[in-house]
């Protein structure tokens, strides 16, 4: 990682105290309510690059490993043998990808911004579902079948993610220029 300034830090800080907001906001929904983790962990990757975008997330579970109740239902080492912990790695690891992709242009296009965003998405899904699975099946002993997990584990919270993909890159177009603007 390059030699971070004051700046790096401030909005690292920034996207973890958003992260943390973000969690607490839920958006009620007929079938499942969601929160707004997903759209802050993108706009982390698409903002602060993914090295930065990345770091932001990981502060964000470091934080709720160590205690502080900054998950959805609290927080502790123990989290992570919940079976939605999955997700909340995969928001690590999709923030990165989607400042990578983002980030591959300086003032990347609505497509690029959408692209990154479906492709964190995926990531988080994919890790989320892997996890849930496992841990249901293999810790908890309350067996689940793929078939189950597809349905109440992504097609019936994709829905809402999906809009956030899109809100992601309409807020990613408008401020990257400025962040990059600030930077220069």
């Amino acid at each position: 990682m390059k030699n971070l300034k004051a700046r790096d830090l401030v909005m690292c800080s920034l996207f973890v105290a958003l992260i943390i907001v973000g969690t607490f906001i839920r958006v009620p929904i007929p079938v499942l309510p969601f929160t707004l983790q997903l759209l802050f962990t993108m706009l982390a990757g698409l903002l602060l690059g993914p090295e930065l975008g990345a770091t932001a997330v990981l502060v964000y579970i470091i934080l709720g490993l160590i205690g502080l109740p900054v998950f959805t239902e609290g927080g502790g080492f123990a989290y992570v043998l919940k079976p939605s912990f999955g997700y909340i790695i995969g928001f690590a690891f999709g923030a990165y990808a989607t400042g990578k992709i983002a980030n591959k242009d300086k003032i990347p296009d609505m497509k690029r911004l959408l692209k990154a965003n479906f492709v964190g998405l995926a990531i988080v899904y994919i890790l989320g579902m892997v996890y849930y699975y496992f841990i249901s099946n293999f810790y908890l002993g309350s067996p689940i079948g793929v078939k189950a997990i597809i349905i109440y584990c992504f097609l019936l919270a994709v829905p809402g993610d999906i809009v956030l993909c899109f809100l992601g890159a309409f807020l990613g177009k408008r401020l990257i220029p400025v962040i990059n603007k600030a930077y220069n």
